[in-house]
């Protein structure tokens, strides 16, 4: 059973900064590939980042490139999310998913991730 738990989230203002964690207790975790997903109010669930379980392959949405950054330490079971220059619709609250690797693909799609965490919220005030 692959546990995930996201930290991190809270309060910024624009242009402000955080930096999102997801620890699992899974031994096996460095098979997985995780993604970040968030979900504003309203609105569906949308991909964020994906990083692969071989070569670390990163994937990003379009409005996350230049302004997000996923990375994962295996060591300590941890992907993060660090978010800079955030704005007011970066606003949500943000999934870490995992799901067993193939060949190092990054999914995208939120139906393809088995595991997920319970979620943190980020708001960014104006």
């Amino acid at each position: 059973q692959v546990q995930l738990v996201e930290s991190g989230g809270g309060l910024v203002q624009a242009e402000g900064s955080l930096r999102l964690s997801c620890v699992t207790s899974a031994r096996t975790f460095s098979y997985y590939v995780v993604g970040w997903f968030r979900q504003a109010p309203g609105k569906e669930r949308e991909f964020v980042a994906g990083i692969s379980e071989y070569y670390y392959t990163t994937k990003y949405a379009d409005y996350a490139k230049g302004r997000f950054t996923i990375s994962r330490d295996n060591a300590k079971n941890t992907v993060y999310l660090q978010m800079n220059s955030l704005k007011t619709e970066d606003t949500a609250v943000y999934y870490c998913a995992a799901v067993p690797g193939n060949r190092d693909y990054v999914y995208t799609n939120r139906n393809d991730y088995t595991h997920w965490g319970q979620g943190t919220q980020v708001t960014v005030s104006s």
